[in-house]
């Protein structure tokens, strides 16, 4: 399977640099955003404009229905059936997102982790948070550093992988098959105070651009994948009024945040990429340069 993968944390222009570098080497985009993949939240998802869609093929982009839930697996069939249609018609694939299972589903294949239980996870949802990060401490210390364990359902599905899997979620993720693969890969980093200018901006410019009214739009039976995406929660509480135009752009900005912070914890952990590091002096020539400048020092990519 070949491909070129371009990720990196929400904010960083990986998508609009990848549609550039597909226009140039006469590639094909492969969505490898999780919430990019469903239709009718294209404006909260950042997902690419009209102009970026115009310089090259993208594909998976508003795949799915609003209703379909979603997860690597899934996500894996989808993406590898798309790119072997490229390689097919001896095309580049050009997976590009920041969503680190997904792209890991492709890089390095699916680990053996045992299927969620209803009865485990109905259990584990009844107790305070505090509980389940006392339980998974005892259970899987070493796991326990490697989540955010602000996050209940992290922290529950971790204590479900060890639970069910009968051993720590830390030695059930070892034997995570194909674990150095060899791929071409390139992670865009920019400075923390430049990501930080830039997602507040895009949540101000996607607010103008009606995220607003597209979240209003939203049925009331989407599926717990989609709901996941953030901007969803924050617009719908203000739409509410539970609180202001104001606070619900300050709270997307900082889920924003976190997630990148998130995003870059997750690719640095990952070997095989390369990092290309933009500048806020670079315009985007000189950053196309980078990127090109690296693919071009790596193994049968063109």
């Amino acid at each position: 399977m070949r491909a070129l993968y371009i990720v990196g944390p929400t904010g960083s222009g990986k998508s609009s640099l990848a549609s550039d570098i597909a226009g140039k080497l006469g590639g094909e985009i492969v969505n490898g955003d999780a919430f990019q993949l469903y239709k009718d939240i294209e404006i909260v998802t950042a997902s690419p404009s009209k102009d970026e869609l115009a310089k090259a093929p993208h594909h998976l982009y508003g795949r799915l229905d609003l209703t379909e839930e979603s997860n690597a697996s899934k996500y894996s069939i989808l993406a590898k059936d798309k790119i072997a249609k490229i390689n097919a018609n001896n095309k580049l694939a050009i997976v590009t997102g920041g969503s680190g299972l997904y792209i890991k589903s492709l890089t390095h294949g699916l680990s053996n982790l045992p299927a969620s239980d209803p009865k485990v996870r109905k259990e584990l949802d009844q107790l305070p948070l505090e509980k389940l990060i006392e339980k998974l401490n005892v259970i899987d210390p070493i796991g326990a550093q490697t989540i955010n364990l602000k996050n209940k359902r992290y922290v529950i599905r971790a204590l479900e992988i060890s639970l069910l899997g009968g051993k720590p979620m830390s030695e059930v993720k070892k034997e995570w098959k194909n674990k150095n693969p060899l791929f071409n890969g390139i992670i865009i980093d920019r400075s923390r105070e430049e990501l930080y200018n830039r997602i507040n901006s895009r949540v101000i410019s996607m607010f103008k651009s009606g995220a607003t009214e597209e979240i209003r739009q939203l049925p009331d039976n989407i599926s717990q994948t989609a709901n996941k995406a953030i901007g969803i929660r924050e617009i719908k509480e203000y739409l509410i009024g539970k609180i202001t135009l104001e606070e619900s752009i300050s709270n997307i900005q900082k889920s924003s945040r976190n997630y990148a912070k998130r995003q870059i914890t997750w690719f640095k952990r990952e070997s095989g990429f390369q990092k290309v590091c933009l500048n806020v002096e670079d315009d985007r020539e000189s950053e196309r340069k980078k990127i090109i400048t690296t693919i071009n020092s790596m193994q049968n990519v063109n």
